[in-house]
C-alpha cells in the first residue's frame, strides 16, 4: 500500500487496504461489522472528537455504504461537518448528505439551514459546495427552499463565473424537478443575455439552461435566437489558438457549439435577414472545415470535429430552406458511407434518411443508391444495415420503387430476424403506394408471404385482397397467380388464406382453362386444409361456400366435406357452425337465393392505408407526416374482411388520424341503415354517455373525437383523439373488480407540461364505485406515451359514469379534456352455467314475475 501523504487518512486508507485483502464474502462481511462497531462507539462515547476523526468515519460510513450495506447512523455527525469552515470537511458532509440523505429525511431542515448559510458565504467555493448538494439532492423541498435565491445568484453582478455556472446547472437541475421554479418578465432577458458572458464555462452551463427552457417556452425565449447565432459565429469563425482553454483537440469549443446548434433547432429559421445570412454562414463554414485535412490523426480530434458537423446537418435539415447547404450536406454525408468507422456510417444512413424527405435534397441522396444497396448486402453490424433499409425506404419513389422493392426482397431471404417484420411493411407500402401496375404489387405480395411468410401481418395480406377487389383488371391475374402459389410443395399459411378469399371471389375467372378446373381449384385448396390453423379453415370453409355458387357442377364433393365428422363434429364451435349452416344453406336455399347470399364481395370503401399506421408504431419519428400525407388514397381500407360470406356491408365511418398508440382494431364491417352511421348494437344502450354535451371532447377540441360508446362491447381502442393528444384503453374485469390502463400519447413534437388527468365520480356514484388511481409524470415529452393504471371495484349497481379530466399546459397554452371513462355495469357481469332444467326454471320464474307486474 502507498504512503500516505499530506492530509490522506490513514485510518481511512488502511480500513479500504484490509477490505481489498479479505479472502471470502464473509469475512469482508466481519471486517465491516468490526468497523462499524467501533465507528458507533465513537460517535456514542467521544464527545471530544475533532473536525479530522468525524470527516475519516463519516468517509469509513460512505465506502461501506458504496460497497452495498445499510448505513443507518452518522448522519447527524455528517451534518455537523457542514459547519466546519475547512474545505475538505464541509466536501465530505456535503458528499455524505447526497450519497445518503434521502428527501424525506427529518434532517432536511438542517441541511436546508446549513446550505442557506454557505449559499450567502463570501467564500466561493462553500457556495459552489452548497449548489452541488442541491442539484444532487434535487427534491421538490429544495427546489421550493432556494427557488428565489439560486435565480438571484445566476444573474447577479456580483458573482464570480465559476459561481455562475454551478448555479445555471443546479437550477437546470431544479427546473426539471419543478418547472415553474424559473419566473418570467425581467428574469427571462437577464437569463437570455447569459449567451454574451465572457467566461465560455458560464455560457455552456447557460445554454444547457436555456434549452431546457425554450422547450417549455419557446415564445418568450425567442429572443436567444439572434444571441446563439451571434455566439456561434464567434466559435466558428475563431482559430483553435483564439479560444486555447476551450479547445479540444484543435476543434474549438466542440461541447458548445453542439449546445448551440441544438438550440437553434427548437426555432424556425430566423426571419431578420442579417442573423439568417450568419447563420447560413456557420454552417457553411462547418461543412468547410470539414473538407480540410485533419490537424490530428488522433481520434479526438476526428470525434469533436464530427460531433459538431453532424450537429450542424441536423439544424440545415431542421430549418429545410436553404437548398444549397442541403445538397452539400448529402454530398458530405455520402463520403461518410464508406468510411472504415461504423459510427460514422451509421450516422451518416441515419442523417440522410432525413435529408430524403426534403424536396430539395431528395434527388442528391438518391444518387447515392448503390452504395447503401451495397451496404445492405456486405454491412457486418445489424444496426448499420437497418439504417440502410431505412434510407432506401425514404429515398424510393416512381423512378426508383421497382429497383428497390426488388432489392429489399433479395436481401429479405438473409435478412436478420429482428429486421424482417419491418422490412416487410416497408416493402408493403412501396409496393402499394408506387405500383403503376397492380400486376407487380400482386407478385411483390406474394413473394413477400412465400419469403417471410411469419412476418407478414394480417393487415398486409388484407391490404392485397381489398386491392384485388377493387381492381377489376388485376382479379383474373391475382386468381391465376395464388393458383400457381398454392402448387408449391410447402406454402405458408397466410398464402393459403390470400389465396382463399381470392380464388373464392374470382376463381370463376381462370376455371376455363383445364390446368384450373373448378375441381383442381377445390382439390388444392382443401390439401391444405388439414395442415391449417382454426382461423384459416374457418375462411376456407367460407371459401367453399362461395364455390357451390360459381361452381355448381363441385357442389356434391363440397356437401360431402361440410358433411363430414371432422366438420360437423368438430371441437372448435366455429368451424362446427360455419359447416353446418353452409352446408343447410346449399341444400334448402334455391339458386337465386344462393347467387344473393354469396354474390360477390361490394368494393371496399377508400380509406387511408393501416400498414404506414403500424410502421409509424414500430418506429416513431421515421416515418415522417408528408409520407402519411402521401399514402393517403393510393389504395383501400384495412378491414377484417376474411369471412366474406357474412361481413358484407359498410366499414365504420373514416378517420384521417394516424393511431398512435396502436390500440384500435381494424374496423369491423357492419350493416348500416340508410339513416344512420350508428349500429344497432350501440343504440339499444341509448344515450348514456352523451347526457351533458359540454363534456364532449368533439366540443372542447374540433378534431377530437369521442368514441367513448364503442366501449360498452369492447375492451380496448382508442377513447379520445385530437391533434394534440391521444387516449387509448385497455382494460380487464373480473367479477366486482376491474383494471384500466389509460395510454396518453403527445402527438406533438412539443412536450406537455403540467400533465394532470384525475378522475371524479358524480353524486351517488362515489359510494358505488371504488377508483384507485395511480399518479403519472407532470411532463410527457413529445411523440411520448406514459401508462396511468386506474384499479376499480364494483361497490353495488350503478348507472352513471365516472369523468376522466385532462389538464396540461402545450406551447404555452392551457389544454382542457374531459370525457366519461368507458365503466358500465355489464362489464361487471359474470356467466352463469347452468343446465337445461335450471335454465328453463329461471325462465319461467322471471316470466312469471313479469305477468305479476303486469298484473298488478
Amino acid at each position: 500500500m502507498p504512503a500516505v501523504r499530506g492530509d490522506g487518512m490513514r485510518g481511512l486508507a488502511v480500513f479500504i487496504s484490509d477490505i481489498r485483502n479479505c479472502k471470502s464474502k464473509e469475512a469482508e462481511i466481519k471486517r465491516i461489522n468490526k468497523e462499524l462497531a467501533n465507528i458507533r462507539s465513537k460517535f456514542k462515547g467521544d464527545r471530544t472528537l475533532d473536525g479530522y476523526q468525524k470527516k475519516k468515519y463519516v468517509c469509513k460510513l460512505l465506502f461501506i455504504f458504496l460497497l452495498g450495506h445499510d448505513i443507518d447512523f452518522g448522519h447527524m455527525e455528517a451534518v455537523n461537518l457542514l459547519s466546519s469552515n475547512k474545505y475538505t470537511e464541509k466536501q465530505i458532509g456535503y458528499l455524505f448528505i447526497s450519497v445518503l440523505v434521502n428527501a424525506n429525511s427529518e434532517l432536511l431542515r438542517l441541511i436546508v439551514q446549513s446550505i442557506k448559510n454557505d449559499l450567502s458565504s463570501r467564500n466561493p467555493i462553500h457556495v459552489n459546495l452548497s449548489l452541488q448538494c442541491i442539484a444532487n439532492i434535487g427534491s421538490k423541498e429544495m427546489a421550493e427552499a432556494f427557488g428565489g435565491e439560486i435565480p438571484k445568484l445566476l444573474v447577479s453582478g456580483d458573482t464570480i463565473d465559476v459561481v455562475k455556472q454551478s448555479a445555471a446547472l443546479c437550477l437546470l437541475r431544479l427546473f426539471r424537478t419543478l418547472p415553474d421554479i424559473i419566473p418570467s418578465g425581467e428574469w427571462t432577458s437577464r437569463i437570455v443575455h447569459l449567451l454574451n458572458d465572457q467566461h465560455m464555462g458560464v455560457v455552456t452551463a447557460a445554454t444547457s439552461l436555456i434549452d431546457a427552457l425554450v422547450k417549455k417556452n419557446p415564445e418568450e425565449y425567442k429572443g436567444c435566437v439572434s444571441l446563439a447565432v451571434s455566439r456561434l459565429s464567434r466559435i466558428v469563425t475563431a482559430s483553435y489558438t483564439d479560444l486555447q482553454d476551450y479547445t479540444y483537440y484543435f476543434v474549438p469549443a466542440p461541447w458548445l457549439s453542439v449546445k448551440l446548434l441544438r438550440l437553434l433547432q427548437n426555432y424556425p429559421p430566423p426571419e431578420d435577414p442579417g442573423v439568417r445570412g450568419r447563420l447560413n454562414e456557420c454552417l457553411e463554414t462547418i461543412l468547410n472545415k470539414a473538407q480540410e485535412p485533419p490537424k490530428s490523426k488522433k481520434v479526438q480530434h476526428s470525434n469533436a470535429k464530427n460531433a459538431v458537423l453532424f450537429e450542424a446537418i441536423s439544424l440545415i435539415i431542421h430549418m429545410d430552406s436553404e437548398p444549397n447547404l442541403l445538397v452539400r450536406a448529402c454530398n458530405q454525408l455520402g463520403q461518410f458511407l464508406q468510411h472504415r468507422e461504423t459510427n460514422l456510417r451509421y450516422l451518416a444512413l441515419e442523417s440522410m434518411c432525413m435529408l430524403a424527405t426534403s424536396e430539395f435534397s431528395h434527388e442528391a441522396v438518391k444518387k447515392h443508391q448503390e452504395t447503401v444497396i451495397t451496404a445492405l448486402k456486405t454491412e457486418r453490424d445489424v444496426s448499420v444495415r437497418q439504417r440502410a433499409v431505412d434510407l432506401l425506404y425514404a429515398m424510393c419513389d416512381k423512378t426508383n420503387a421497382e429497383e428497390i422493392v426488388h432489392e429489399m426482397l433479395n436481401y429479405l431471404e438473409t435478412a436478420d430476424y429482428s429486421i424482417r417484420e419491418e422490412m416487410v411493411l416497408k416493402v408493403a407500402i412501396l409496393a402499394e403506394k408506387y405500383a403503376s401496375d397492380y400486376t407487380w404489387y400482386v407478385d411483390v405480395i406474394l413473394n413477400l408471404i412465400r419469403i417471410a411468410g411469419d412476418y407478414v401481418s394480417e393487415e398486409v395480406w388484407y391490404r392485397v385482397i381489398q386491392i384485388v377487389v377493387n381492381r377489376e383488371d388485376v382479379q383474373g391475374y391475382a386468381a391465376k397467380t395464388v393458383f400457381e402459389a398454392l402448387q408449391a410443395p410447402a406454402c405458408h399459411e397466410n398464402m393459403v388464406k390470400v389465396g382463399g378469399y381470392i380464388l373464392g371471389e374470382f376463381g370463376n375467372l381462370i376455371a376455363g382453362d383445364q390446368r384450373s378446373s373448378p375441381i383442381i381449384q377445390f382439390q388444392l385448396l382443401h390439401s391444405k386444409y388439414h395442415l391449417c390453423a382454426a382461423s384459416t379453415r374457418a375462411l376456407l370453409l367460407s371459401t367453399y361456400v362461395k364455390f357451390i355458387n360459381l361452381f355448381p357442377e363441385i357442389k356434391i364433393q363440397i356437401q360431402d366435406i361440410l358433411r363430414s365428422a371432422n366438420n360437423l363434429r368438430n371441437a372448435d364451435a366455429e368451424l362446427q357452425q360455419r359447416a353446418s349452416e353452409y352446408l343447410q344453406l346449399s341444400m334448402v336455399a334455391s339458386t337465386d337465393v344462393l347467387a344473393t347470399v354469396l354474390e360477390e364481395m361490394p368494393p371496399f370503401p377508400e380509406r387511408e392505408s393501416s400498414i404506414l399506421a403500424i410502421l409509424k408504431k414500430k418506429k416513431p419519428g421515421r416515418v415522417t407526416n408528408n409520407e402519411v400525407k402521401e399514402h393517403k388514397g393510393s389504395g383501400v381500407t384495412n378491414s377484417t374482411g376474411i369471412d366474406h360470406v357474412t361481413s358484407q356491408g359498410t366499414p365504420s365511418s373514416n378517420s384521417t388520424s394516424i393511431d398512435l398508440l396502436g390500440l384500435s382494431s381494424p374496423p369491423a364491417t357492419q350493416v348500416t341503415a340508410p339513416t344512420s352511421n350508428t349500429s344497432f348494437l350501440v343504440d339499444v344502450f341509448g344515450d348514456l354517455y352523451n347526457s351533458s354535451g359540454t363534456n364532449s371532447p368533439a366540443m372542447l377540441n374540433g378534431s377530437g373525437e369521442d368514441n367513448v360508446k364503442k366501449f360498452v362491447c369492447k375492451n380496448s381502442g382508442v377513447l379520445y383523439e385530437s391533434d394534440l393528444l391521444q387516449i387509448g384503453v385497455k382494460s380487464e374485469f373480473r367479477q366486482n373488480l376491474g383494471r384500466i390502463g389509460l395510454f396518453y400519447g403527445n402527438k406533438t413534437t412539443l412536450e406537455f407540461t403540467r400533465f394532470t388527468p384525475s378522475i371524479s365520480c358524480p353524486g351517488k356514484l362515489a359510494t358505488q364505485l371504488s377508483i384507485q388511481v395511480k399518479p403519472v409524470d407532470p411532463i410527457v415529452a413529445g411523440g411520448a406515451q406514459v401508462q396511468q393504471l386506474i384499479n376499480i371495484e364494483c361497490l353495488e349497481e350503478f348507472t352513471d359514469t365516472p369523468s376522466l379530466v385532462v389538464q396540461y399546459i402545450y406551447s404555452g397554452v392551457q389544454q382542457n379534456i374531459s370525457v366519461k371513462l368507458p365503466i358500465t355495469l355489464n362489464k361487471f357481469f359474470e356467466p352463469t352455467e347452468m343446465n337445461s332444467e335450471a335454465f328453463f326454471n329461471r325462465w319461467t320464474n322471471l316470466s312469471g314475475l313479469k305477468r305479476n307486474q303486469n298484473g298488478f
